[in-house]
């Protein structure tokens, strides 16, 4: 019995052949389409008339040692778009930009420009959790221009702040990790590019700034170059040097009005970040020192040069004071002696550069209506609060109290335009919130994204009021997985701190307004942790507080139980004046501010499922 007759099997032959060859046709074209969401950059040189009319970029950083990569950026408020412009100096098969929580390489936010070694393809992707790199399918980067210029080649592009892409970056206030790499071979697919595999690096920046123009200086305005005396850079990773530099003699009161730094040409890669601070008035005499912070055989005074004038890290513009005020310096109650402290980064360990790098004081004798004053908030260095061990996320709080505020600060209250946050290296997010009748009123200055690396003073979008009663609350994230013991407060790097050094005027006698748990509090958490883990014996007071966090049994029970007890024991409260003495009063056992209602955080539209890259949970504890 025939199933098929001769003319139909042919019929259907023919059919198969063709399907199987447009089957074939349309797999061999399709692997050499382009990339599907990526955009062909059709020519490395557009012609002048597709070149786009020059948008200034007033923010600059090197991103890797040797100064190769450098990006510069533009803010839109109205538009809530950041505009990014990047320069390769030698640009091979590709480039790789990207955001991610604290510069890790996985789940990162990245641009990518790539060949596949006959055309070029820029386009916005992502990484998993093995650094393995996919095009997204939400295209939020817009690539504006790419061309090549005689110092190298230049991509153009912008993005909003926030894209509503749980793949994406939320841009906000604070830290933004920046991660780079550079391709060195042709892709035919992007998904061959593992992260993980190519040269990368990490830099930090303030994205988003003030968008106030800058403030005119006085016509009489001089300056003065607090400077490195043409060091060379030692060739290790990591140095701070330190130099003593003295005033002249009997120099009458100025008001500092702005600052900025003075980058030796060449170093702009290697200076990571620099600080003045002004040395004790009671110091009659500071030995000169032109040498390692952390030389054992430095001068000892050189610890009591802790006064705050200026601070600046890389991508740092020039810092203005208000209109209305200047930082004093010079005249009666100051000190002669000033201390410039310089951290150089040099990971490729380069020798023999010289550097006289350092921090420009603008200032005038026309003294300004107020002097400006710089307060510490947050918590005392004491090790009475620490962190226990192996903690993905653990808090520590430190109050400026209403009862202090009443007491200390005039009838208007003060001003806050600027702040300088500072942890040691488990911090990873500090925020200052304004308390005023319970009420949460508002951020005075936050940066979840927080790194020990990247410190400088921040001008507040909107200076702050602070009023006598109100209350001043600093609350610092902290991680120590990697750690096996507690982690006490202290001066020490693997110590920690909790601080927000607020610039504010007018100057009040209040320098510092910190807190830490009562210590009785604290033996009764002690001895009630150590019965309840069978250990009759205990030994509170016979040893130091470090020894008695140390000697503990660490589970998730004394860590719940030392949160608690952080969040409701009385504080001890030092409502310090400029003489390092107490204002008069009763400060101990005083009561945990209370609050009763919190600030949310500002929601975009698209808000409602998951955080994007960059957005942690709001903090509950």
């Amino acid at each position: 019995m025939r199933v098929f007759n001769k003319n139909l099997r042919l019929q259907d032959v023919t059919i198969m052949y063709f399907i199987a060859l447009a089957a074939l046709m349309v797999i061999l074209v399709a692997s050499y389409q382009a990339p599907i969401n990526a955009v062909e950059v059709s020519s490395l040189t557009p012609s002048p008339s597709n070149s786009l009319p020059y948008l200034p970029m007033p923010f600059r950083v090197p991103l890797d040692p040797r100064g190769d990569l450098q990006l510069a950026w533009n803010i839109s408020y109205a538009d809530q778009q950041v505009y990014m412009e990047l320069r390769v100096r030698e640009l091979k098969h590709g480039v790789v930009l990207g955001m991610s929580d604290r510069g890790e390489l996985t789940n990162a936010d990245l641009v990518v420009l790539w060949d596949s070694g006959s055309k070029s393809y820029f386009g916005d992707a992502w990484s998993d959790s093995e650094g393995r790199v996919s095009l997204d399918s939400q295209q939020d980067y817009e690539l504006m221009e790419a061309k090549q210029k005689p110092d190298g080649f230049y991509l153009l592009f912008k993005r909003p702040f926030s894209t509503c892409d749980p793949r994406d970056y939320l841009i906000e206030e604070g830290t933004v990790h920046i991660i780079y790499g550079l391709l060195d071979q042709p892709l035919t697919s992007l998904e061959q590019l593992n992260l993980s595999r190519i040269h990368t690096g990490v830099q930090r920046v303030l994205m988003l700034r003030p968008d106030t123009p800058s403030p005119t200086l006085p016509p009489d305005v001089e300056t003065l170059d607090v400077v490195a005396p043409n060091v060379i850079i030692p060739n290790q990773e990591t140095t701070y040097w330190c130099f003593i530099q003295e005033l002249p003699e009997n120099m009458p009161k100025n008001h500092i009005v702005m600052y900025e730094s003075v980058i030796t040409p060449g170093n702009e890669a290697i200076v990571h970040h620099m600080e003045v601070f002004e040395c004790s008035p009671d110091m009659r005499n500071v030995p000169q020192y032109s040498g390692s912070c952390d030389d054992k055989m430095k001068p000892g005074k050189l610890n009591f040069c802790r006064h705050v004038l200026a601070a600046w890290a890389m991508g740092a513009e020039a810092f203005y004071y208000p209109p209305d005020a200047g930082l004093a310096m010079g005249g009666p109650g100051s000190s002669r002696f000033l201390r410039l402290e310089v951290h150089y980064h040099n990971p490729l360990l380069i020798s023999g550069r010289r550097d006289s790098s350092g921090i420009r004081l603008h200032y005038t004798p026309s003294l300004r209506r107020y002097d400006a004053g710089i307060m510490e908030l947050g918590l005392v260095y004491t090790p009475i609060m620490a962190i226990p061990p192996k903690q993905d996320t653990f808090y520590l709080s430190g109050y400026c109290t209403s009862k202090c505020t009443n007491t200390a600060l005039p009838p208007g209250g003060i001003y806050i335009f600027a702040s300088q946050l500072h942890t040691h290296l488990a911090g990873r997010g500090v925020r200052t919130v304004l308390v005023r009748g319970g009420k949460e009123l508002e951020v005075v200055q936050e940066d979840q994204h927080f790194s020990t690396h990247y410190q400088t003073i921040r001008v507040l979008r909107k200076m702050v009021n602070v009023l006598p009663g109100d209350v001043l609350i600093t609350k610092c994230t902290y991680n120590t997985e990697d750690r096996s013991k507690p982690t006490v407060g202290g001066f020490g790097i693997m110590e920690e701190m909790c601080v927000n050094y607020i610039h504010y005027y007018p100057r009040t006698k209040l320098e510092l307004c910190k807190s830490h748990v009562d210590p009785e509090y604290l033996q009764k958490y002690f001895n009630f942790i150590n019965r309840f883990h069978g250990n009759d014996r205990c030994v509170c007071g016979e040893v130091s507080v470090t020894e008695q966090y140390s000697q503990l049994h660490w589970d998730a029970f004394a860590g719940e139980v030392l949160d608690s007890l952080y969040n409701t024991a009385p504080i001890s409260m030092h409502c310090n004046q400029s003489t390092a003495l107490l204002f008069p009063g009763d400060w101990e056992k005083q009561s945990v501010p209370e609050v009763t209602t919190v600030l949310e955080k500002p929601r975009y539209p698209c808000e409602g499922g998951a955080a994007p890259i960059g957005r942690p949970p709001t903090p509950t504890a």
